[in-house]
């Protein structure tokens, strides 16, 4: 069973330094984060914000050639979550064939975004977002594991977001 989430904002993990996209259930209920690269942090901070470039930027292009050939992206499904690397499919419609490609989910949410596609991501991938190892974690003062990255990503309010929120 699939949740339809959406892009709360973009984060950085204080640990590591990179960039965190963070997605939550149309209730506020639940959320999922999920660290990417750089390079697709700025193209789905540039698109969050509505910035138009003087050329279009990989993720624009892709749109385009999805627009020119008439391909329509029905949805984008993250679907697993394995040694801490999600997995994502972007399904995709031209004239009557339907088609699935594999994709790293920040491409794919950039894409979604880019042509206002819905996120879904699995239920169970979200439970296992809960458990993500944490390499950069360290004990707190009083020799307690930090909060989970869930919990505390949970509890956010647009305002943490600074600069990216949704």
């Amino acid at each position: 069973m699939f949740k339809e989430m959406r892009v709360a904002g973009l984060t950085v993990d204080p640990f590591t330094n990179m960039p965190i996209i963070i997605l939550k259930d149309m209730e506020d209920k639940s959320a999922v984060p999920i660290w990417i690269g750089l390079l697709e942090a700025s193209a789905i901070a540039t698109e969050l914000e509505k910035i138009q470039l003087p050329r279009p930027m990989t993720h624009d292009l892709l749109k385009n050639i999805l627009d020119s050939f008439k391909v329509d992206v029905m949805k984008v499904e993250i679907n697993d979550l394995q040694d801490n690397t999600f997995y994502a499919t972007l399904y995709l419609k031209m004239g009557n064939k339907k088609y699935a490609i594999d994709s790293r989910p920040s491409d794919a949410i950039a894409i979604a975004l880019r042509t206002n596609s819905p996120i879904y991501v699995s239920e169970e991938v979200i439970v296992r977002s809960r458990r993500i190892d944490l390499k950069g974690a360290t004990m707190d003062k009083e020799g307690k594991e930090p909060e989970k990255w869930a919990e505390i990503l949970e509890n956010m309010s647009p305002e943490d977001f600074g600069k990216y929120k949704m």
